[in-house]
């Protein structure tokens, strides 16, 4: 085996917090400030995904064409579809006690692991742009209903620079603040959701059977199973990546996998069932083909306006900042010698230009659906392998091997071949071809799609096509698999080769 570089590390164990922000980057946490719970999973996802920006995707389902019951159904099956394969990603950052980039290095390399920051650097990306869209083009006209006056750039530039600077705070100040301001907005949010659905109740009609001669994909089924990847399964894909910044900070000597898996669902689940369907009940009622934000807040009833816009502020401190949070933690693990707090400045930085290009460059609400299928393709195998690895290797670390990349050494139990795992690479690559020619959207329909009647099937291809070639290269070269060994305690800190 490869051994270590001896030169020190770049960094060491850092406090907790300095001036309540918090100071760990993508560093193992040690055991005494692993002092949260499985129940805080619960509370970031149903108040982190309390946002505008998630009711989007109810909306989209019934651009779509479809009715208000097949969205509900293509909703619930997604998300639930979705949640119960992400659940298992809880327990990497649980065993590791290190983000789940980071964590999955044990299986692509120390520097392969960059395919999951890159990966997760994207897909918080867009969200967060899609947060901060959403809430700034709220805050922009609802002033143009309340005041009288047209919206102008003006407004959207400050709309937007607001909403940019109050979720880059809830980012810097870290994960205990995420869990503070997550169990407000569940509160705040939710009783505006409720106003909603209470003030457009007698305008609500259940029968409605959508726009059948505008299918997205032309027919039921095809637009039925993309609203439900896009609305539904890809949704809890997009944590895959992120699950592990929360549950490194639960200690295994004081919880039980059995309740961090049953939160982390839960939490799943309920946190984005909630806003995606109260998006589409809005969009049912409230239509608007160009945008779901400008069909609220100018359809809604007066009274409801004062809701709907604290809804927007508050909610997007959740989303955008649980987002911006991971996104500063993986442009750490990609660029060690960035601090997480000049990581997270620099991303809130560029989130905000690709706002301000999507608003008044290119039509961002048309690419949404592109964004989600894409990325759900090249997440999904990546998941498939390190679960596979996980299972494979009995959730064993040596968490003193997986830092090796963050403090710029060489050599160690997951160096493979110049800190990049050949085996688990190509598998990602294959998985992730499949998936993208698997894809079915208004724009782009790939060869396999089509040969299955213009179905989306990426999900199920790009994890299926990942999980066989990485077996498949295991099996032939055994050496591409490595478990943390026998006499290790996958709950401990791995002792450091030199």
């Amino acid at each position: 085996m490869e051994t270590l570089d001896t030169t020190p590390p770049a960094t060491g164990v850092q406090p907790a917090s300095a001036g309540g922000v918090e100071q760990f980057g993508v560093d193992t946490i040690p055991e005494s400030a692993r002092t949260s719970s499985p129940r805080d999973l619960v509370t970031i996802l149903w108040g982190g995904n309390m946002a505008l920006s998630v009711g989007v995707f109810g909306w989209l389902v019934i651009l779509y064409g479809l009715g208000w019951w097949a969205s509900v159904g293509a909703i619930v099956v997604g998300t639930t579809v979705g949640a119960l394969a992400v659940t298992p990603m809880a327990l990497l950052g649980f065993r590791s006690g290190t983000n789940n980039s980071v964590t999955s290095g044990a299986y692509f390399g120390v520097q392969g692991r960059l395919v999951a920051s890159v990966i997760g650097l994207l897909l918080c990306l867009g969200y967060v742009a899609l947060t901060i869209w959403t809430g700034g083009e709220a805050l922009a006209a609802g002033l143009d209903r309340l005041t009288g006056t047209p919206s102008s750039t003006v407004q959207y530039v400050i709309g937007y620079g607001v909403l940019a600077v109050a979720v880059a705070v809830v980012a810097i100040y870290g994960y205990r603040w995420l869990v503070r301001v997550s169990s407000l907005i569940v509160w705040v949010v939710g009783a505006a959701m409720v106003l909603t659905v209470v003030g457009l109740m007698s305008r609500f009609d259940p029968s409605y059977a959508g726009a059948p001669d505008q299918y997205a994909l032309g027919s039921f089924w095809p637009t039925w199973l993309l609203a439900a990847l896009t609305s539904g399964i890809a949704g809890p894909v997009s944590y895959v990546t992120q699950i592990g910044d929360w549950t490194r900070y639960i200690s295994p000597q004081r919880h039980r996998p059995s309740r961090l898996l049953l939160a982390l669902f839960v939490g799943l689940l309920g946190g984005l069932l909630i806003p995606t369907l109260w998006g589409a009940f809005v969009s049912s009622v409230l239509f608007d083909e160009v945008s779901f934000v400008g069909g609220l807040v100018t359809g809604a009833p007066g009274w409801l306006l004062a809701p709907v816009l604290l809804a927007a502020l508050v909610g997007s401190l959740g989303q955008g900042g649980m987002n911006l949070y991971s996104m500063g933690l993986d442009l750490d693990a990609i660029l060690p010698r960035l601090s997480r707090v000049q990581s997270t400045v620099a991303v809130t930085a560029l989130s905000t230009l690709l706002v301000f290009l999507g608003k008044f460059v290119w039509d961002a609400e048309s690419a949404v659906t592109t964004f989600v299928v894409v990325l759900t393709s090249l997440a999904t195998p990546w998941a498939a392998i390190t679960l596979l690895g996980f299972w494979r290797t009995r959730g064993g670390f040596d968490t003193e091997d997986l830092q090796v990349f963050n403090r710029r050494r060489t050599g160690g139990r997951y160096w493979y071949h110049r800190g990049w795992n050949p085996g688990a690479l190509l598998a990602w690559l294959a998985g992730s071809v499949v998936g993208v020619l698997s894809n079915s959207t208004d724009t782009y329909t790939g060869p396999i799609a089509t040969a299955l009647g213009g179905v989306d099937t990426s999900f199920l291809t790009s994890g299926i096509a990942a999980g066989v070639v990485y077996l498949a290269v295991v099996a032939l070269h055994p050496a591409w698999l490595r478990s943390a060994g026998p006499g290790d305690d996958p709950a401990q800190t791995g002792a450091a080769r030199s």
